[in-house]
């Protein structure tokens, strides 16, 4: 509740016979050249101004912002709601039920524990596409998915009684992001605050780093962990410093050929270049009012691939139409609009916010695009995409190819050679001679020059059905229509459509070899694709609707054909995934795919009839009718105005209003699930889904002092972009990891071992999966490797004799066990990808202290700091392996005991000693670590040892 108005904002908006207060802008001088972001926080601080946490200078501060300036103060936003997603949503609830009972234990009512913002969640992560391209699919897997995930939706059934202002979207309503701008976000919100009603803008954080597809709605929200989101569920403003705002102009008209994918993909890989982590992007001039909604929710989805915080659409009337669509009713319309103009807040192309940095784009020079093999940011043109799949292919097929063309260059060798080049003379390969390293380089560049037939690999593989093929290097073996980013954008969507139509009247058809699915990001797309007429040509392709969720683009993919999957593990062949989502991480989407594409809907369909990625669709033709004559793409790409007549024709608010009428209700299923009752939940002890975490045991209401950290082992040497995917993979549990072996002996047998999403509630997995991926490179074990590069979860052990490779988890128990600290040697954008708190929590569990890296993504920067783990950062221009570490070093970290005085040190010093196990010689590193710490309210966090236990001690 607000208690100081100091710039008599307080006022009240009449609209029809409804009277809201509201906190208007205009009292705050200097608001009238605020980008729409920072107004939409301008509001937010007058409304919680209470003259502690919301300050009148903070006010000010925001009122007289300097575009050009470095972010350096902090307020405190207070999110109107939090939205999440079961993955990342069932801890929240676990942790919540934890608290319940800590604050019992410190004799507080756990009562207290309860959100005090509206929280939501979308149960859509859960899904697999276990069955595919039959009719019967969607319903076996959502049978499937309630076998295996009934005690987590038991759980949940439990929060949704337990807990108020807590609403469960159940399963097979469709993707978080996509309900909630279908239905959830308000965009102009109203409730009844100590009696009075208040009327003020959205705003969200969401447990999903693409919880900024809302951004396109003009609602301002944006991806946290679900540790900070249950800080905000119990009435903890998220702290932060008033970020830069870049502004983003569009200007002119998509052309032909092109879809909103590719526009997303040019923007992501543009911004990206540019560098926009930790600011806000706005989207400006006379070009926005030409952006239909659906396409600036596609473009808001994949902030957290530019790496902004937010990417702003402002409010218009296509905002207002869409809601309109969409169903909203007439007073909330009359609502959005009235507030929006009232306020400042309605978007006017002839007044230029200052921004602090400008970028534009022609939306008539963009092409078609895909991205791939494993970053979002790494665009493609689609007409030079077999010609970089041919380069790329190298480095998966030949590990290693491009290190030894470098290496050659310098005129060194390699510890080994991939590319099989054996030295003149194997006595002198220290220092070659001239003529050697000229052979060796002839030798790389030869094999880099040559086609993928000089790598080529053909399999034959015959199906069960007694359909024989050649499988190689490149194939595509899943086609997959998935993720929030497309699956919810009537443009592409209809537009894949319409191609399956026009493939299918030619007499095409998807290659054997390609998994394909479809899930749709709402029913709502089930119902346009019926009344256009659209489904059956998507069936005969293959493009049968396997769920309502996330499916391939979060691991979800399901298994490979059986005999395809053979193949590729048998002839370690580098295949391929095309998929329309948003995250193509390695390791992410499938164990037995090694390279990953982003691409249009109508561009999966396509992938599926080439069949692979080694394909030219200019030149290369995707079969042949049924007279004979060879089928190009272009023969079949359905005009726009078709897509465009097609979406007026079979798009109507009926539609919304008939699948959302019952959303929090569920199928039989859901309505039939025992529900435990009770305000604290009772934990089952057998359980291998949902298990009471440790994170508050012993805890006191006294703060245990900040200490220096003394001694510690690295567990880790990391190189450039290791995502949260690396670090705690949300996919396949392999069967002889930690964590597989752990559900073996908890009498879980290998088909019920789910994904480590949905074990999320169980602590003992989730440990075991951390830095498990399959495709994490700790540089540490190539040194009893013999130089040569090791995939997946391990390290050396230290406190083993000779210090061999161990898996990550094992090793930490001995550890832990030795008393030892541990810390993480990291490259650039350590963290990037999802807002996966589990990657901090993890880390936290595993005994890391601290994680050194060159660069943080924003979310996991935080979340570390949320369990009690902290950031720190080589000086500028260094890196681990610059300062010439590599791992072996003992690690003492001083300095840190400042924050106990109330202060956060700008650096501390790291040194980095000489053990047992380093190189002869090797001497003592020192360093000045930059301290990650970046606000007040974060080093509160860390002092309590995390964000939970700071919310707990104060609210006890």
């Amino acid at each position: 509740m607000s208690t100081v108005d100091s710039f008599g904002a307080k006022s009240t908006l009449t609209v029809g016979s409804t009277d809201y207060e509201i906190f208007r802008i205009d009292a705050v001088p200097g608001y009238e050249t605020l980008p729409f972001s920072l107004k939409v926080l301008l509001e937010n601080l007058l409304r919680t101004e209470d003259g502690a946490n919301v300050t009148k200078a903070q006010i000010e501060a925001l009122g007289s912002w300097d575009a050009a300036a470095e972010p350096d103060t902090e307020i405190q936003f207070t999110p109107a709601r939090v939205v999440m997603q079961d993955f990342t949503g069932v801890p929240c609830i676990v942790d919540l039920a934890t608290m319940r009972e800590a604050v019992e234990a410190l004799g507080g009512d756990p009562k207290k524990i309860n959100p005090l913002s509206p929280a939501e969640m979308v149960i859509d992560h859960s899904v697999i596409a276990d069955l595919f391209g039959s009719e019967n699919a969607l319903e076996r897997n959502v049978e499937i998915e309630y076998e295996r995930n009934g005690e987590r939706y038991q759980f949940l059934r439990w929060g949704q009684t337990a807990f108020d202002d807590f609403k469960v979207v159940p399963p097979g309503t469709g993707i978080v992001h996509q309900v909630n701008i279908e239905h959830l976000a308000k965009v102009i919100y109203d409730r009844t605050v100590d009696g009075t009603l208040r009327a003020y803008p959205d705003t969200c954080v969401g447990t999903d780093s693409h919880t900024t597809m809302v951004n396109g709605l003009g609602v301002l929200g944006w991806g946290v962990g679900g540790i900070e989101a249950e800080a905000a569920m119990l009435g903890q403003p998220v702290s932060m410093l008033i970020p830069k705002v870049v502004g983003f102009k569009l200007s002119g008209a998509i052309p032909m050929g092109v879809t909103a994918t590719d526009v997303v993909l040019t923007i992501t890989d543009m911004l990206r270049k540019h560098g926009v982590v930790g600011k806000f992007v706005e989207f400006y001039g006379e070009g926005v009012a030409s952006v239909p909604l659906a396409n600036r929710a596609t473009i808001g989805n994949m902030s957290p691939e530019f790496g902004s915080t937010a990417a702003m659409f402002p409010i218009d009337s296509v905002t207002v139409d869409y809601l309109r669509l969409t169903g909203r009713s007439e007073e909330s319309l009359a609502l959005v609009e009235e507030y929006a103009k009232q306020q400042h807040l309605w978007h006017d192309p002839s007044i230029e916010p200052v921004f602090s940095e400008y970028m534009e784009l022609d939306l008539s020079t963009v092409v078609p695009s895909i991205a791939g093999p494993k970053r979002p940011q790494d665009r493609i043109e689609l007409s030079q995409s077999k010609e970089r799949f041919e380069k790329d292919l190298l480095d998966y097929a030949v590990p290693g190819a491009h290190t030894v063309v470098d290496a050659a260059v310098e005129g060194t060798f390699p510890a080994s050679d991939p590319l099989g080049f054996t030295p003149q003379d194997e006595g002198d390969s220290a220092e070659p001679a001239p003529s050697e390293v000229s052979h060796q380089h002839e030798h790389a560049a030869s094999m880099l020059s040559a086609s993928p037939a000089g790598v080529s690999k053909p399999t034959t593989v015959t199906l069960e059905d007694g359909q024989t093929f050649t499988l190689d290097h490149g194939a595509v073996t899943i086609a997959a229509i998935t993720s929030c980013t497309n699956t919810s954008n009537p443009s592409v969507m209809l537009a894949a459509g319409l191609l399956a139509r026009n493939a299918v009247r030619k007499g095409l058809k998807a290659k054997p070899w390609v998994k394909t699915t479809l899930a749709p990001g709402s029913k709502v797309v089930t119902d346009y694709y019926e009344k256009a007429g659209l489904t059956q040509d998507l069936e005969d392709l293959g493009f049968y609707t396997v769920g309502y969720g996330c499916t391939t683009c979060i691991g979800n993919s399901g298994p490979l054909i059986e005999e395809v999957s053979a193949a590729i593990n048998q002839n370690d062949l580098a295949v391929t995934a095309v998929l329309s989502g948003n995250r193509n991480f390695e390791g992410r989407i499938n164990p037995d795919v090694k390279m990953n594409y982003l691409a249009s809907p109508p561009l999966v369909i396509a992938y599926s009839l080439a069949g692979s990625m080694n394909f030219d669709f200019e030149t290369d033709p995707l079969g042949r009718d049924r007279d004979g004559n060879d089928v190009f793409l272009k023969d079949i790409w359905p005009d726009a105005a078709e897509v465009q007549s097609t979406i007026d024709s079979s798009i109507n608010t009926e539609m919304f209003t008939h699948q959302y009428a019952s959303v929090f209700e569920g199928d039989e299923r859901w309505q039939t699930l025992p529900t435990p009752t009770g305000d604290v939940f009772e934990w089952d002890e057998s359980s291998t889904y949902v298990r009471k975490p440790p994170y508050f045991e012993g805890m006191t209401m006294e703060l245990t002092p900040v200490r220096d950290i003394e001694g510690a082992r690295v567990m880790a040497t990391l190189l450039d972009s290791v995502t949260t995917d690396h670090i705690s993979p949300a996919g396949n549990i392999k069967v002889d990891s930690p964590a597989g072996q752990y559900l073996a002996e908890h009498g879980v047998e290998r088909k019920d071992f789910n994904s480590y999403g949905s074990r999320r509630g169980n602590h003992e997995v989730m440990i075991r999966g951390t830095f498990a991926n399959i495709r994490l490179k700790n540089q540490l074990v190539r040194s009893v490797n013999d130089g040569n590069e090791v995939e997946g979860g391990y390290t050396r052990d230290f406190t083993q004799e000779g210090g061999p490779q161990s898996f990550i988890y094992d090793a930490s128990q001995h550890y832990q066990e030795a008393g030892t600290p541990l810390v993480i040697f990291g490259g650039k954008e350590y963290g990037s990808g999802s807002s996966r708190d589990w990657a901090a929590k993890g880390t936290s569990l595993l005994g890391v202290k601290a994680v050194i890296t060159e660069s943080f993504e924003r979310i996991h920067r935080s979340n570390l700091i949320g369990m009690g783990v902290v950031p720190l950062q080589f000086p500028a221009g260094e890196s681990w392996a610059s300062l010439g570490l590599d791992g072996t070093e003992i690690v003492s970290i001083a300095g840190l005991e400042q924050l106990n005085e109330g202060t956060t040190p700008k650096t501390v010093r790291v040194t980095a000693a000489p053990s047992e196990f380093s190189a002869p010689g090797k001497e003592t590193v020192e360093f000045d670590a930059v301290v990650r710490i970046d606000t007040p309210g974060e080093a509160d966090y860390y002092r309590n040892g995390g964000i939970l236990q700071y919310v707990l001690r104060s609210l006890v």
